[in-house]
């Protein structure tokens, strides 16, 4: 017998300030949630015009940046740049050092630019691997049809109903779904043993949990599973007035202690001092950091 996970809390992201006059609900990174290895940050993201993530560093740390409407450009040191549009998913490794800019599209319409951003632990033995990027276009990715067409899953990373992504996208080990349920549909979805899993719920609400132990879960609300069990199991009534949307995500815990100071993630303070140290003195990774500035970024000017 398969055994479902338990909710081990649920709670709501609330909305702040971040960045150049972005606006954020952060739920992992936060006082509710911490740490939850590997994950370090979740941010669901409205950047409009004249908002931004202008020029700033990294170290120690993936990021994944799922675009949901609207378009974001980024550009780096390295003279790596490119865009996203809705749907499509970039794969950022900073590694031993990146400096790079994030900056929204101004849309004809005057909407938004929304989207999610995960921030991974890197494995301490890669800490100081070369950055490097993957994007991934909403063209590519597979998806899984689930109880009779009332659940759909974009399989993103990871495995759904007989579906698999693409190819692996990150160093540490992930899963990163997408799913919708409609009135009526259910799924039991299998994450894989001994990781972290947790959903975001994007838009309407569902049931979580199986059995006795279930919870109605809302919109912009993080659920976040007991570590032990094989699968999520989750529904929407058949009355409901709308479908729901979430982020399902599962990762391979790190054993290995987080030390962060803003956007450098290691795993001892005198690792944190010494990557403020290199950016300062664009060293050890951060020599193309002297005197550069990107395009994207002067447009806060």
């Amino acid at each position: 017998m398969s055994i479902p996970r338990t909710i081990r809390t649920v709670f709501h992201a609330i909305e702040q300030a971040e960045g150049a006059g972005a606006r954020v609900r952060r739920s992992i990174g936060t006082s509710k949630l911490r740490h939850f290895s590997p994950f370090l940050m979740l941010d669901h993201f409205t950047i409009g015009k004249g908002a931004g993530f202008p020029d700033h560093p990294h170290r120690g740390q993936e990021t994944i940046t799922y675009l949901l409407s609207g378009g974001v450009d980024h550009e780096d040191f390295a003279g790596n740049k490119g865009t996203i549009g809705p749907g499509d998913l970039q794969f950022m490794t900073a590694g031993k050092g990146i400096m790079h800019a994030e900056m929204p599209h101004e849309n004809a319409d005057g909407s938004p630019n929304v989207g999610m951003q995960l921030w991974v632990d890197l494995p301490k033995q890669l800490k100081m691997c070369e950055p490097r990027y993957r994007d991934l276009r909403a063209a590519e990715i597979p998806r899984a049809s689930v109880d009779g067409g009332r659940v759909e899953v974009k399989v993103i990373s990871g495995q759904s109903h007989g579906v698999d992504s693409v190819r692996d996208l990150a160093y540490t080990p992930v899963w990163l779904l997408d799913v919708t349920v409609r009135p009526g549909g259910r799924i039991a979805q299998p994450v894989p043993v001994g990781w972290n899993a947790f959903a975001y719920v994007l838009g309407g609400s569902a049931v979580f949990g199986s059995g006795d132990e279930t919870r109605v879960v809302k919109e912009f609300h993080n659920v976040v599973f007991e570590q032990g069990g094989e699968f999520v199991e989750v529904s929407v009534p058949e009355n409901a007035d709308a479908e729901a949307r979430f982020i399902l995500v599962a990762g391979l815990p790190l054993d290995q202690k987080v030390v962060q100071y803003g956007p450098f993630v290691l795993t001892s303070q005198e690792e944190v001092y010494q990557a403020m140290m290199d950016y300062q003195t664009a060293s050890n990774g951060f020599e193309k950091s002297r005197n550069w500035e990107s395009e994207i970024g002067k447009r806060m000017t």
